[in-house]
């Protein structure tokens, strides 16, 4: 995936939401319950901002971790019954 800037927006329906700059379409948002937003007393957007930054960086990991066809078994020959 190409590196991109996201910015994090708030809906209209409450959510917060992550999109790339200059879109409108979220990629990801995240709905508080009003339980949650009480016990947060005003602090959802900071809370949201480091989902987003975990999910953000655990995907970049996955991606490192991903192996491009031909790399993982070079020099070895496998037979598929």
């Amino acid at each position: 995936m190409p590196l991109a800037e996201f910015e994090l927006v708030m809906l209209d329906s409450g959510e917060v939401a992550l999109q790339r700059a200059g879109t409108e379409g979220a990629l990801v948002t995240i709905n508080f319950s009003p339980e949650v937003m009480a016990y947060l007393d005003g602090r959802h957007i900071e809370v949201a901002k480091s989902m987003m930054d975990a999910g953000i960086q655990m995907a970049f990991e996955l991606g490192e971790e991903r192996v491009l066809p031909g790399d993982a078994v070079q020099g070895k020959a496998h037979t598929v019954h």
